[in-house]
């Protein structure tokens, strides 16, 4: 009867599970770190060190939170935790956006509900539901961060609508108010008829939206161009609803225009022959055709600069719309779709506002906030602008204006809240000027000094800066910080004194910004200034620039951060969004940006490649992905994800994820059960008296140490993951422990060669624990506590290994990858003999191996059985003996041949290698080897 060895066998043994258990698993630790108090013990550790603040851009806290969100936090938790662990003090501040329309909407919706109108509800009450709103989902958001692995002073968030928040924002307005940037005027603005507020360019969405388009003729009445007396210029618009507050048309003035007179038509066309037309002659065709004009002749052709000083009239002259519309030159006039002439409508169109301006033509008050024409709009007082399309072609037609009409599919503003389409609306609002004291060049220089990853978000953001208007800040909303600025009745210019911004700050800071509807001017005003000489402003200041301003009652104000920033992160959109308005404010306040580096990420889709979304189905919650697979299969979805592009999310990739992080743990199991019994006695710390193998993986560790430093500084996170996965997956698991487990469990204890080994496997793991635990923070805490049980430790205390500079051997890794290259064609060799049946394991195996002398001698002195986990192997150089016919070769790996014989001898029954000596021993069954090591643990 065979012995029994497997006693005697050095077999892994951990209490690391092969089944993680995530979801059920991570909530217990994350109870631990609670009870540990982790934040502030990092705080405490890193005191006196240098500082990395990466500032939150404030989510809005009206709703569970979405896989966008979960991408965006973890992102900033992981580069939170890489740069703690580089040694640097990363103190991390959550905060929420809390004012502003979507927390209304909500609000307002429940009034619906029980058939109430806002206008009916006391205004401290109903911003009172707001703020309960906005806290009861603080609460909410907070938990399901937390769960994900977040780490911040969640007990000490920062928030918009915190009394001392609200206070400088008032401050921060003040001194735009104070420098004369600040002015109230009227312009054309993106509008809400639902809303009834103004909206800002990132509260809006663009969606397809069906148009009537139509040709209205314009006839001449004063021209300098002979041609054109008695003709008409036609205008194309996708918005009939403006032509109530038209008041000039637009031309290009370096285009070519043709007139011509009609001399045929089709039926239905509502052309007369006979009568003259100009339109742009690069348009013409499409003119005849919409109007459906066979036949013309063309009478001249003029340039667009000779039109200037032409004046025609309304097509509803004599109906109340008794004023000349003059022909103003416009270089925004191009070719690419209608007829070259653009009707302006300076109270409904920002290019139409400046144009009119410019020559002295003010904008009529034409349509109020509902969307309804005013008491005063001849022919079409009281109707609703997205209802009137109908009414205006019959106007048009009764006028014998309309020349053609028809409809338009294109992409349109909608706000992002109620998803109704807007308007653009000339009414009174509060602007910052872009000009007046330099804050457009302050943004472009700050923008040159910044970092921006990627790269190209510079551009974008720069050509923002470049062409935006005056920034529209005022909202007609309840729900916010009030401007807080009083008006003199007597020349409606606001007053500007530093004492009262300061005095309506201060009670800000003690009340809120209620104080500022319930508290009496007088108090605000002082003895200075006489209430009856001045209106309190009524509307509120827009969110961006609450948010933009977090850098002021954040950044600054709290002892454990810093101004300016390390970084911001946000998606790509806040371009135009929070980076955008916080760039404007700190460069109008303080003269440039508020942080040194910008870091923007994609957006999710789903699996195809379409966006996700509730109303597709596509769209899955964290919570749910949590709650079945734990969240560091999420954290490593969004490592493994190259974020600087739009990012697929769906249930295949998070299984191939799963399947990765499966890959991930199973090294870290191994690594934890070699360990098993290692101590300090048993290490080696010489490495140079340990084997080559073993100093090629320390090199590979020196490699991955200035990879990972450098991902961290890049923020390339994908990156560092395909580092660390390749060196757990092909390094270790297809090179090194699997040549290595022959020595891990069958050397003796005290093998200089297995020593080495644990020595290396405990660096190893070291290495890898510190460096997967900003990833995998749920993890690598397991892994770190199973190696060093503690009761008050955490791997999160740890900081990045520090790797000797002597571990770096070029030139031996340049000989291991010869070894290597050569070990793929004998494993490739042993594959298919295995396939074929000619062996079954490969220590049944004694290939020859044909291979060049450069190959040959890279691996002179090495143990080539060993490597190639085989019992015997022969080398040859395939100059002296040419490669067999039917050996085994790889095309990447040229001059290399493997004929895979058969070892000779019997099986060892310990180690199962293939010896002529086995059984010449004094235990039965053994190779001299293994009978040596069951002989010391028989003596011992």
């Amino acid at each position: 009867m065979t012995a029994d060895y497997k006693s005697t066998v050095f077999l892994p043994t951990t209490d690391f599970p092969m089944k993680a258990g995530l979801a059920e698993k991570e909530p217990g630790i994350l109870a631990r770190w609670e009870k540990l108090d982790i934040y502030a013990r990092l705080r405490e550790r890193s005191k006196g060190r240098e500082q990395f603040v990466l500032h939150d851009g404030p989510p809005y806290a009206n709703g569970h939170l979405h896989n966008g969100h979960a991408l965006n936090k973890i992102l900033k938790d992981v580069i939170t935790r890489s740069q703690q662990m580089l040694g640097k003090d990363a103190n991390y501040v959550p905060g929420w956006d809390c004012h502003g329309l979507p927390i209304e909407w909500k609000i307002e919706e429940r009034y619906r509900a029980q058939g109430r109108r806002k206008d009916e509800i006391d205004v401290i009450e109903f911003r009172r539901e707001c703020r309960q709103f906005a806290e009861e989902w603080i609460a909410i958001q907070r938990e399901e961060f937390k769960r994900l692995g977040i780490t911040g002073d969640w007990k000490r968030p920062y928030t918009t609508m915190a009394f001392a928040a609200e206070a400088q924002i008032v401050r921060e307005l003040g001194k735009f108010l104070m420098a004369g940037d600040l002015y109230k005027g009227a312009k054309p603005v993106l509008w809400s008829v639902v809303e009834k507020t103004a909206l800002a360019d990132a509260e809006v969405e663009y969606q397809d939206h069906t148009s009537t388009t139509i040709w209205i003729r314009f006839p001449v009445i004063r021209t300098p161009v002979t041609a054109l007396e008695g003709a008409s210029v036609v205008i194309w618009t996708t918005t009939p609803w403006t032509m109530p507050g038209n008041r000039a048309v637009a031309y290009g003035p370096g285009m070519d225009y043709v007139v011509f007179r009609v001399t045929a038509t089709a039926e239905g066309s509502l052309a007369r022959a006979g009568e003259r037309i100009a339109v742009c002659a690069d348009l013409l065709d499409d003119v005849l055709k919409q109007a459906k004009i066979t036949e013309i002749e063309e009478i001249a052709h003029v340039k667009g600069a000779d039109l200037a000083g032409t004046v025609c009239r309304h097509p509803w002259a004599g109906k109340g719309y008794d004023f000349e519309v003059p022909l103003l030159s416009g270089l925004f006039v191009t070719t690419e779709q209608g007829t070259g002439f653009v009707h302006m409508a300076p109270g409904h169109g920002e290019d139409d506002y400046f144009l009119c301006l410019a020559n002295g033509i003010a904008p009529p008050d034409t349509v109020d906030g509902d969307g309804l024409y005013m008491d005063h709009v001849p022919g079409f007082a009281g109707k609703h602008v997205f209802k009137v399309a109908p009414d205006i072609v019959a106007a048009m037609i009764d006028a014998g204006a309309l020349l053609a009409q028809g409809s338009l599919t294109h992409s349109y503003p909608h706000s992002w809240r109620s998803k109704a389409p807007l308007i653009f609306r000339n009414t009174p609002q509060w602007f910052i000027s872009m000009e007046k004291n330099g804050l457009r060049d302050k943004a472009l220089a700050a923008i040159d000094e910044t970092r921006w990853v990627p790269p190209q978000g510079r551009n974008r953001i720069r050509a923002m800066i470049e062409s935006r208007p005056d920034w529209c800040v005022s909202r007609q909303r309840s729900w916010g910080v009030p401007i807080a600025i009083f008006v003199d009745k007597r020349d409606g210019l606001p007053l500007r004194d530093a004492a009262v911004t300061e005095r309506i700050a201060q009670a800000f800071g003690a009340e809120g910004a209620d104080a500022w509807f319930t508290g009496d001017p007088r108090r605000f005003l002082g003895a200075e200034h006489d209430p009856e000489n001045f209106e309190p402003v009524r509307d509120i200041v827009e969110v961006w620039f609450d948010s933009g301003s977090t850098h002021a009652f954040v950044l600054e104000a709290r002892d454990d951060l810093k101004w300016p920033a390390d970084l911001y992160l946000e998606g790509s959109d806040q371009h135009r969004g929070w980076f955008h308005t916080s760039l404007l404010e700190s460069c109008g306040t303080r003269g440039r940006a508020p942080y040194d580096a910008v870091l923007t990420h994609g957006f999710l889709l789903d699996e195809k490649g379409d966006k996700l979304s509730k109303s597709k189905g596509n769209a899955e919650s964290p919570q749910k992905v949590v709650s079945s697979v734990g969240a560091d299969i999420m954290r490593l979805w969004v490592v493994s994800s190259d974020y600087t592009g739009d990012i697929r999310f769906g249930p295949e990739i998070l299984k191939q994820t799963t399947d990765t992080y499966r890959r991930l743990r199973n090294t870290l199991r191994f690594l934890l059960g070699a360990l098993a019994g290692f101590d300090k006695a048993e290490r080696i710390d010489d490495i140079a008296a340990m084997p080559e193998l073993e100093r090629w993986v320390l090199h590979r560790l020196s490699e991955i140490d200035v990879k990972v430093r450098g991902c961290c500084d890049a923020f390339s996170f994908h990156e560092m993951f395909q580092e660390l996965h390749g060196f757990c997956a092909v390094d270790l698991s297809a090179f090194y422990l699997d040549i290595r487990k022959d020595a891990l469990y069958c050397d003796g204890a005290g093998s200089l060669r297995r020593r080495a080994c644990r020595t290396v496997i405990d660096t190893v793991f070291d290495c890898l624990v510190k460096w997967l635990a900003p990833f995998v923070c749920f993890t690598a805490e397991e892994a770190w506590l199973t190696r060093f049980p503690s009761e008050d430790d955490s791997v999160h205390f740890q900081s990045f290994p520090t790797v000797p500079g002597d571990w770096r051997d070029d030139a031996l890794a340049e000989r291991w990858t010869k070894v290597r290259r050569l070990r793929r064609v004998i494993t490739g060799a042993l594959e298919v003999a295995r396939a074929n049946k000619t062996i079954g394991a490969s220590l049944q195996a004694a290939p020859v191996v044909h291979a060049p002398a450069e190959l040959l001698n890279a691996c002179a002195g090495l143990d080539m059985a060993e490597i190639s986990i085989t019992s015997d192997i022969t080398l040859t150089d395939s100059a002296d003996q040419p490669i067999p016919e039917g050996a085994y070769t790889l095309d990447e790996v040229a001059g290399v041949g493997v004929v895979v014989a058969l070892a000779e001898g019997e099986k060892c029954q310990r180690c199962w290698e293939i010896l002529p000596d086995v059984g010449t021993h004094a235990h039965e069954g053994l190779c001299g080897r293994c009978d040596e090591v069951v002989s010391s643990l028989t003596a011992g």
